[in-house]
């Protein structure tokens, strides 16, 4: 079900039982993050990786945003945080103030990486 008092299990992700819901990664997911962003300069993060708001579902998005705070006070990497479920997983962890930059235009952010003209952004240009 999916309440703050489900059953769990861990799983692979190819293995979840019919019935059951993915509602975070597990473990070994986070241990492949870790590994993959290792050697990353900026990492740009927009959206949790579970349903973070249950504690029983809180461990991938709190384990990813621990390694992109680690990432930038080890190593100085930009870390970019984007959007409100990633700044409220950010603050609930205590690691917000160990990241770059936080905002929670997640998906302007996104928009202004692209190319796009944001309109907020245009007007302030023409003064």
């Amino acid at each position: 079900s999916f309440s703050p008092d489900a059953e769990t299990q861990i799983v692979a992700a190819d293995a979840i039982p019919d019935g059951w819901m993915g509602l975070d990664n597990g473990p070994e997911t986070t241990k492949e993050q870790k590994a993959a962003l290792a050697d990353c300069k900026t990492v740009i993060m927009n959206g949790p990786m579970g349903v973070f708001e249950f504690e029983k579902f809180n461990k991938g998005t709190f384990g990813i945003v621990d390694i992109l705070a680690d990432l930038t006070k080890e190593k100085g990497a930009i870390t970019i945080i984007g959007g409100g479920d990633s700044v409220a997983a950010c603050e609930q962890s205590g690691r917000a103030g160990d990241m770059s930059h936080i905002s929670t235009g997640g998906g302007a952010s996104l928009e202004l990486l692209e190319g796009k003209v944001l309109p907020g952004v245009a007007a302030l240009a023409e003064k």
